[in-house]
């Protein structure tokens, strides 16, 4: 009894349950630039045993306005790890009167598989009150057995704009023998350290944090603001033990799921050798069994129990020709195991977003697997998941990043192929003619490269013509066109490209005003950003790619016209980047090129208006137009 008095004292702190949900008591500085205030958040995380833990959560919002009612909606995941004792949700109007209640019974129950999910035992309570009455609150509570401790959330309690915070805290309980691994970000806040018994207590708090807002081109999110990472050290689930204190031993976890998975039927064998037996490069061995794995499996989502982080095996994969990424990529090592050579299994940080991987604070910080093969003077990576990509292309979704390559002696950090400015090319060569009527007919080749290829790829392979045709008519910034054909072709390699061939009309577009005829000869490509000069910038500047576009026309004119007036040639360069656009007009040709190169890297806040000056320069540049008169 003395024992549960004591926890009852940590998990309900003074004043908790006295506090006033009235609107009135937000201070004006946590509502400035917010759409929620945050009043009470509050995660305990019991850890019992390397396996087993509680989790109590409660969360308290009031919701300023519409942009703010996503936080009202509740959504509480549960599986085969997790389990929900119980949920509690709360309604109040704003002079803080509960106006609802909820039980964990009152909540739907849905599955959160989906179109690409095959299976899943991931389920999710959801409550909404649809209220719609500005301000409101609504408070929940949930408290979570968990069975396999394979990570910790994180604190995050600036976790979006629009989001002020009046109160936030984490506390872990601990065995006292246990360590407890933690790194801050973006702040100073250490852990009250306190003793119960054979219990460590660790807190964190913050308070009164105003809303902040988010910022083009600015450093991801979670730069921006306070967090505290954590992570376990011993931990184990479903009978795997394992340590997460450096890399070496976590990979040497990740080695004990997928060791012995790697065993193909006999055809398949067979099937190996039909193909590289008569090969002499490694390299071409590769890319006819990357190219095997393409035309003979397709990506499905499996998500169950410990099958969330071990792959199925090899022999599943062969049967059923579908797999997620960690079947995928192990049933590709597989098959170059029996082709004679090494691949590695490699687990990621995926997306374009994704949270880049904190090298000196081993955990699991991975979406996504790929695999790799290193070769005497080169390696190939190889995202398995793809039906249509090159190989040893990884493109924004899991190029230039840190990830963890598994084997039998543990994980190894390694980054992958990073995509330059050279490498990333848009070259668009145009051949069009304006008639006497102003209507233009134009003939587009453009060929993409590295980066600039991703668009069109999906274009090329994931569109119907009908969506493709819809994309087309809307890609270009004209008042009115047609794009009447079109057509792709794709040079493979680690570096791919596309080209992409199509025919356009547009009625109208040089406008004629009496015996003068006004042509903007930039057709396509132009710069549609405008950043506002009188802005006051907060954070630094990011452009995380480098790309270069180039546009060169000819231009045919009706007969009987000469230039009145014509663009100056411009060519400026910045540290964010070169412009370059010059116009000339010859006999009946009007000829224009346009280069633009956009440098990666971040920028200090106080070169905002140099980059606001740059955009505005190339927005004007690129929309100058020729005027010509027609000859007496």
């Amino acid at each position: 009894m003395k024992k549960v008095m004591i926890i009852l004292i940590v998990l309900m702190p003074i004043g908790l349950y006295a506090q006033e949900y009235n609107v009135i008591s937000i201070p004006d500085s946590l509502k400035t630039n917010a759409h929620v205030v945050k009043r009470y958040e509050e995660k305990i995380f019991e850890i019992k045993s390397p396996g087993k833990a509680t989790e109590h959560e409660r969360h308290v919002y009031t919701i300023l306005d519409e942009d703010g009612d996503s936080y009202a909606k509740y959504r509480s995941w549960y599986d085969k790890f997790t389990s929900i004792n119980y949920i509690s949700g709360k309604l109040y109007n704003p002079s803080g009167k509960e106006m609802k209640h909820v039980k964990t019974k009152d909540m739907q129950d849905l599955s959160a598989g989906d179109r690409e999910s095959l299976m899943t035992d991931t389920r999710y309570k959801v409550n909404d009150f649809y209220n719609r009455t500005y301000p409101y609150t609504v408070d929940y509570e949930e408290e979570d057995d968990i069975d396999g401790i394979l990570y910790f959330s994180n604190w995050n309690p600036l976790s979006a704009p629009g989001l002020s915070v009046q109160f936030s805290k984490y506390v872990i309980i601990a065995p006292k023998e246990y360590v407890v691994r933690y790194k801050p970000f973006h702040c100073n806040i250490e852990p009250v350290i306190t003793e119960n018994g054979n219990k460590k207590i660790y807190t964190w708090e913050i308070k009164n944090l105003p809303a902040k807002t988010a910022e083009n081109l600015s450093p991801s999110w979670s730069e921006l603001v306070p967090s505290v990472m954590f992570a376990p050290s011993d931990f184990e689930a479903e009978g795997y033990k394992g340590n997460m204190s450096t890399w070496e031993n976590y990979g040497k976890f990740i080695y004990q799921l997928i060791k012995g998975r790697d065993i193909l039927p006999g055809d398949i064998k067979k099937k190996v050798h039909e193909l590289t037996d008569h090969l002499t490069d490694d390299k071409q061995k590769v890319y006819v069994l990357y190219d095997f794995l393409q035309k003979n499996t397709h990506y499905i989502s499996i998500q169950l129990g410990i099958g969330g982080w071990q792959p199925f095996d090899a022999n599943y994969v062969a049967t059923k020709r579908y797999g997620d990424c960690k079947a995928l990529s192990n049933y590709m090592i597989a098959l170059l195991k029996e082709a004679g050579i090494t691949g590695k299994y490699v687990e990621i940080p995926a997306g374009e977003e994704a949270f880049q991987m904190v090298e000196e604070f081993p955990c699991s910080q991975f979406n996504h697997v790929i695999s790799c093969v290193p070769l005497n003077t080169d390696t190939i990576w190889l995202d398995c998941t793809s039906q249509t990509e090159c190989p040893g292309y990884m493109g924004s979704f899991t190029g230039n990043r840190k990830a963890i390559l598994v084997d039998e002696l543990g994980g190894h950090v390694v980054r992958t192929p990073s995509y330059l400015l050279p490498d990333n090319l848009q070259f668009r060569v145009i051949n069009a003619v304006i008639d006497e009527n102003g209507n233009l007919d134009a003939n587009i080749n453009t060929s993409y490269k590295g980066l600039r290829q991703e668009s069109p790829h999906s274009l090329m392979y994931g569109a119907t013509n009908e969506q493709r045709t819809n994309y087309l008519n809307e890609m270009f910034n004209l008042p009115t066109y047609a794009v009447n054909k079109n057509n792709y072709e794709e040079e493979r390699g680690a570096i791919p490209v596309i080209k992409e061939y199509l025919s356009l009309t547009s009625p109208n577009y040089a406008n004629i005003s009496g015996k003068r005829l006004f042509v903007a000869p930039n057709l396509f490509t132009k710069n549609n950003v405008r950043l506002s000069l009188n802005t006051l910038r907060k954070y630094d500047l990011v452009n995380r790619y480098a790309y270069k576009d180039i546009d060169s026309i000819i231009l045919k004119i009706p007969p009987g016209y000469q230039p009145e007036s014509v663009p100056a040639d411009i060519k400026t360069e910045t540290a964010f980047g070169k412009y370059i656009s010059s116009t000339k007009v010859l006999e009946d040709k009007i000829i224009y090129y346009r280069l633009f190169e956009q440098y990666s890297g971040r920028f200090p806040a106080a070169d905002y208006a140099d980059l606001a000056k740059f955009y505005e320069q190339m927005y004007k540049a690129d929309r100058n137009r020729v005027v010509l008169v027609k000859k007496q």
